[in-house]
């Protein structure tokens, strides 16, 4: 949790209004689950015309940044579309503005700013896995408070791609990664996935279109390649913070992201990507 006694003069109020327009409240299950096996999950967080509207402007910005799967393309090129809530005006609005802020309030804290937004895509064709590893290790952030919310697009199960998880491996903490972050170990082509003692623990997280699975920053996850002939497999990828968080291998500068509730310590926080707010409110 967040230190109550740093001063954080730069609040949301300050730098312009978010209107949240529906809540999500955890149950005592779901906080409970959580805290001690690392995820939850939950159900129907979008649905009907607002999913599907959703998952139609993501699609169309796939389409025009990559295409179809491409076999000859990278695991990069055919998977990962940084940054959708530039693209989509519905991402933006959920990523800024929808329940997983609620969530995130619930779970990181009063001082809250987004840290990723992404596509995350197996399309068919793409059966390519990815191994075992914490988003923290990806992305090193302090305090290690983060938290992952993959909203599925699409029906996810075993057969095309949906998530594993190695439930309580949070409290473990950080596995150490950093010798596969420096610049020639990417140059090598080195990824950030570990081996895992208990693989026999994992368990398959299956998901309908418009469910959430929230993962806390440390907990190991994988998923398998997308194996199904007729089915895609479609994630809409938001990470949130602390307000205050820092990269810690970026000489704890703080991590850019749009302040969404509460205050922060960092004026660059405070103001950055105001824009798309004043957007919103000018319609």
């Amino acid at each position: 949790m967040q230190d109550d006694d740093v001063v954080r003069p730069y609040s949301i109020c300050a730098v312009g209004s978010v209107n949240h327009n529906w809540d999500l409240n955890l149950s005592e299950q779901q906080k409970n689950q959580f805290a001690e096996e690392g995820y939850t999950v939950l159900s129907e967080v979008l649905c009907g015309d607002r999913l599907a509207k959703l998952t139609d402007e993501c699609m169309r910005a796939w389409l025009s940044e990559k295409g179809g799967f491409d076999p000859d393309a990278t695991w990069l090129q055919n998977s990962l579309l940084p940054d959708i809530h530039h693209r989509s005006r519905l991402v933006c609005d959920y990523y800024f503005q929808g329940p997983l802020v609620d969530v995130a309030v619930q779970l990181v804290g009063p001082n809250v700013k987004g840290a990723t937004s992404q596509l995350t895509f197996k399309l068919c064709g793409n059966n390519k896995p990815f191994g075992w590893h914490q988003d923290n290790g990806y992305g090193h952030l302090s305090p290690a408070t983060a938290i992952t919310t993959l909203t599925a697009l699409d029906d996810a199960d075993i057969e095309n791609g949906c998530l594993w998880v190695l439930p309580g491996s949070h409290q473990a903490g950080q596995i150490d990664v950093t010798q596969r972050l420096s610049t020639k170990a990417k140059e090598a082509g080195l990824d950030l996935s570990v081996n895992v003692d208990r693989e026999s623990d994992a368990i398959p997280v299956p998901l309908k279109a418009g469910d959430v699975v929230v993962l806390h920053c440390h907990l190991l996850h994988r998923s398998e390649g997308n194996l199904s002939s007729s089915r895609d497999r479609r994630i809409l990828f938001l990470r949130y913070a602390d307000a205050d968080a820092v990269e810690v291998y970026n000489d704890h500068r703080p991590r850019l992201g749009p302040l969404l509730r509460g205050a922060t310590s960092f004026p660059e926080i405070a103001c950055y990507e105001r824009e798309f707010f004043l957007d919103n409110e000018t319609g």
